[in-house]
């Protein structure tokens, strides 16, 4: 496989990201999903939709987001609506929660390494083609977030999300979530991403991937409690291949010389984050093998 091109920038800035979206030369078109986290109520590093307002207006895209399967302000589409609005989502977008009413879509994963489907929010079947707009930062359970978990866990309905977490145990329970084997967790992650990676191909419509390097925590934006930012700003990466941008990422994270960089790699590393990296490899939806291509 040809090595991906992933495009950087050290900008960050809301005209930077749209910089980026077009260096990447590919219009999203028709109704157009934007992914992205849109942050737990308390948690203070989430990126704030001032920052993404110039690229959804760009796309004319409709924020999207799925109820989550843990207990907070987002674990219902009542409480998620009204989270949103306090953030400041609902003002600047149209905002949609894929799972918020009814049965969820099913995704068959045939060639998965763990699980075999992947239940996402229904009205994934409303857009023509996405934007995933992910703040690479550390996590709690995966080691980190990035473009794959944005895929995967993000796109997943709130039963989804639960049966990812449980690698494939049907009506598993919250505790089931943090009893399973670590790397079946992350290969289940791989898989579900691949799932709606293959989803898009099959409608023959683009997905663009762009991850902001910002408030890098070792927390993730889902935390209510979060630890502050343990390294400086690094940039803006853009591409067309969700594995390649997350394993671009981590070696900029590696490569630095920011004196917060050993507290990230450790988490990522004591949750042996990457493996979601290389068992997404595996699957064939994208390479580790990247350029990195630095636009000015």
């Amino acid at each position: 496989m040809e090595k991906s091109k992933v495009y950087f920038t050290k900008e960050i800035t809301p005209e930077s990201i749209v910089k980026m979206y077009e260096t990447l030369g590919v219009t999203l078109n028709g109704k157009v999903a934007v992914k992205l986290h849109s942050g737990e109520k308390g948690n203070q590093n989430y990126i704030r939709p001032e920052m993404v307002k110039a690229i959804v207006e760009k796309v004319n895209g409709t924020v999207v987001e799925c109820n989550t399967a843990y207990e907070g302000e987002r674990d219902t589409t009542e409480k998620h609506i009204k989270l949103l609005a306090e953030h400041g989502w609902s003002k600047y977008f149209n905002a949609d929660i894929m799972d918020g009413e009814g049965n969820d879509m099913v995704l068959e994963i045939p060639n998965g390494k763990v699980i075999k489907k992947n239940y996402v929010g229904k009205n994934l079947a409303n857009y023509d083609s996405m934007l995933v707009l992910s703040h690479f930062k550390g996590h709690p359970m995966g080691g980190y977030g990035g473009a794959l978990k944005q895929l995967s866990i993000g796109i997943a309905s709130g039963v989804g999300k639960r049966y990812i977490h449980c690698v494939g145990k049907e009506n598993g329970t919250f505790e089931d979530m943090f009893q399973v084997d670590q790397l079946k967790f992350l290969e289940s992650m791989a898989d579900s991403a691949s799932s709606v990676v293959n989803y898009f191909k099959t409608k023959n419509a683009p997905v663009v991937y762009i991850n902001v390097m910002c408030n890098m925590s070792v927390d993730c934006d889902c935390c209510a409690v979060a630890e502050d930012p343990c390294m400086k700003d690094i940039g803006i990466l853009a591409s067309l291949d969700p594995i390649a941008i997350d394993e671009a990422c981590i070696d900029l994270v590696k490569n630095s010389s920011d004196e917060g960089r050993d507290h990230l790699l450790e988490r990522i590393n004591s949750r042996q984050g990457t493996h979601i990296i290389d068992a997404a490899a595996e699957l064939g939806f994208g390479t580790k093998e990247y350029e990195l291509i630095n636009v000015d």
